[in-house]
């Protein structure tokens, strides 16, 4: 400001004539105040505060007195006395260089944003540059975009081991362990003229999905399928399949990006076109579509499924779609019209048994049942993976982790564990696994012995040995019964323990009718104690045969047999009835050690004769299980 002022100074004394000091210094007050407004500007704010007669009057106090009206903005300022002159000025002057200040800043101001925009535009040219330049030559990255895509390369070229279970995975049919059975029923539903859906039940780790994989593999080396070589396996967890009920999202069926709530790509939705977007279905057209966990799915999105299991296509709504639209593209207007391929087959996977899936999925699927495998079998699975691994093994190590598991997957796992302590152990060369290493992981994992030799050649009184499933596992029960000489005749009681089941307790009573028509003993003569040792539960009325037989030996002293393990309901007339889950229960028995199951006649064709090296007899009364529980014969 005071450059300013000295400027104008200069000019005013270069002027002609002798003013006196006050007419100097409002003359350059003015040129200041126009420099800031301007001079048309200066004279609209004079008429604003009557001032306009002010600024060529030839008093200098009249001229300062319009100078203070513009530059305080007050029409009402006087003609100031002589001694009020010198404190106008100061007003005036305070005033200006705020005026003065504010318009330094404020240029200051306008020359960043002035250079901000002359960069963004000299960036936005450069860009544009750029992008005509990539257009001619087909070059479409950025710098940044380059960097990002070496960054990905450079993840890309590290590599750890590939995962235990991809090393060991059966690559071929004949190498899924124990489950013959279940791979000959895939091939018959699958590898033929007229392929079906199919749901696997099956424990967990036993090799539904590799053999589903594998079978689709045969079934397209085949001409007579209608498979092709490139026939798609799409794979999915059904426990983490989602979807919207608006239908905004739909990873499986397929749903319809609209333009403004879903956001279609950029150059539909600035045409406001809808998008569809299909789906797994889709995906696996011409091949099979795998849903594990496929109980664990939504009801209301397997109601969907069916539909498109119905239909072999999906078909696609959305009120944005106009199909008047010219500028609507080919494959949407088909997406619209005619809907999306999907005839594919449907192979779900579960562990759930059969009642628990919905009736309606299941009407539409043959079902195949995968069996438990058998410590033999973990066994081939330990050593075909030891040698895939290059992992040597002690002697007993093989049978050591079938003792643990029951699973193919987890004892493979188990296997790597105890391979890595023998690393550790020694120097990080190859060496052999010991059960030692296996027993140091397995007490890490708080892992216990699941196999149980339980069974022995003696005979007790009281004790026998039934069979439950719990999922798809099957175990040995210890039922054990007692009898007392009632306090009072007549009067006698049965108690059975509360945790094993209403139909276990029905069980106890109709025991009780048979063996008042077998052994012609009144029960109210007695006080009878059952027992479920463990607490096991007992969802079904299977254990009705043991539950009879225990009974039976502790009233009359008769000692059984410990190493047969029986299942049956028991009538009230002493026939054993059929029951489910012989396979897994066979297994059950196998674990603890058994050397003979008894089953229910009418079960005869649901296990062979001769099973895990087992003896399978068939009975079909109460009285043949005592006889050989007691050491009879039974052809």
């Amino acid at each position: 400001m005071k450059e300013l002022w000295q400027r104008l100074w200069e000019q005013k004394s270069r002027k002609p004539g002798d003013e006196d000091a006050l007419g100097r210094q409002v003359y350059v007050l003015y040129g200041v105040y126009t420099g800031i407004v301007g001079a048309e500007r200066m004279i609209l704010e004079a008429g604003r505060v009557n001032a306009l007669s002010y600024l060529h009057a030839e008093d200098s106090r009249s001229r300062l007195v319009g100078l203070a009206r513009m530059v305080l903005e007050d029409a009402d300022i006087p003609i100031p006395a002589s001694w009020e002159v010198a404190g106008l000025l100061d007003r005036v002057e305070n005033r200006l260089s705020d005026l003065l200040a504010r318009q330094a800043v404020e240029e200051r101001l306008e020359q960043k944003i002035n250079d901000t925009l002359e960069e963004k535009h000299q960036e936005y040219v450069r860009d544009l540059r750029l992008e005509l330049l990539n257009e001619e030559t087909g070059e479409t990255e950025t710098p940044h975009s380059k960097r990002k895509l070496a960054e990905l390369e450079a993840l890309e070229r590290v590599h750890l081991t590939p995962g235990v279970a991809a090393q060991v995975r059966p690559q071929r049919l004949v190498d899924i362990v124990g489950q013959e059975q279940a791979v000959d029923a895939l091939l018959a539903k699958i590898a033929t003229k007229y392929p079906q859906h199919l749901i696997l039940y099956g424990p967990p780790g036993v090799g539904k999905t590799t053999a589903a994989r594998l079978v689709l593999d045969e079934a397209k080396r085949l001409s007579y399928t209608p498979f092709e070589a490139d026939a798609p396996f799409v794979e999915v967890d059904g426990s983490t399949l989602r979807y919207d009920e608006r239908e905004i999202t739909n990873p499986l069926i397929g749903s319809v990006h609209d333009p403004i709530y879903q956001g279609a790509q950029q150059s539909l939705a600035d045409k406001g076109i809808p998008e569809p977007k299909p789906g797994l279905v889709t995906k696996a057209h011409g091949g099979v579509l795998f849903i594990d966990e496929i109980g664990e799915m939504s009801p209301l999105l397997l109601n969907k499924l069916l539909k498109v299991l119905e239909d072999k296509r999906v078909h696609f709504e959305s009120s944005y779609y106009n199909e008047e639209d010219a500028r609507v593209m080919d494959y949407i207007r088909k997406l619209f019209q005619d809907g999306a391929p999907a005839d594919f087959i449907l192979i779900g996977a579960t562990t759930r048994a059969p009642e628990e899936i919905n009736p309606a999925i299941r009407s539409r699927c043959a079902e195949v049942f995968f069996s438990p495998l058998a410590p033999p079998e973990i066994v081939r699975i330990v050593e075909q993976a030891a040698e895939k691994l290059d992992v040597a093994l002690e002697t007993g190590v093989a049978d050591a982790i079938a003792e643990y598991t029951g699973e193919g997957r987890k004892a493979v796992n188990l296997l790597a564990d105890a391979y890595g302590a023998a690393l550790r152990r020694g120097d990080g060369t190859a060496v052999a696994v010991t059960r030692g290493d296996l027993r140091r992981v397995a007490q890490a994992a708080r892992l216990v012995p699941e196999r149980r030799d339980i069974a022995t050649d003696e005979y007790r009184v009281g004790h026998v040995y039934g069979l439950g499933v719990y999922g798809y596992l099957g175990s040995a029960l210890e039922v054990e019964a007692i009898a007392f000489p009632a306090k009072e005749k007549g009067k006698g009681r049965l108690v059975f323990n509360g945790t094993a089941g209403s139909m276990a307790k029905d069980s106890v009573q109709n025991a009780a009718a048979v063996i008042r028509s077998l052994a012609d003993l009144d029960l109210y003569e007695y006080d009878v104690h059952v027992n479920v040792v463990g607490g096991g539960q007992i969802d079904g009325p299977s254990a009705g045969a043991a539950i009879t037989c225990a009974m039976l030996s502790a009233l009359t002293g008769r000692a059984l047999r410990q190493d047969i393990a029986v299942t049956g309901e028991v009538s009230l007339t002493g026939t054993v009835k059929p029951v489910g889950g012989i396979m897994e229960k066979a297994h059950g028995a196998k674990k603890a050690g058994m050397k003979q199951m008894l089953i229910p006649a009418e079960n005869r064709d649901d296990i062979p004769a001769k099973y895990l090296g087992m003896e399978v007899k068939r009975i079909a009364t109460v009285a043949e299980v005592w006889s050989i529980l007691t050491g009879g014969t039974h052809d």
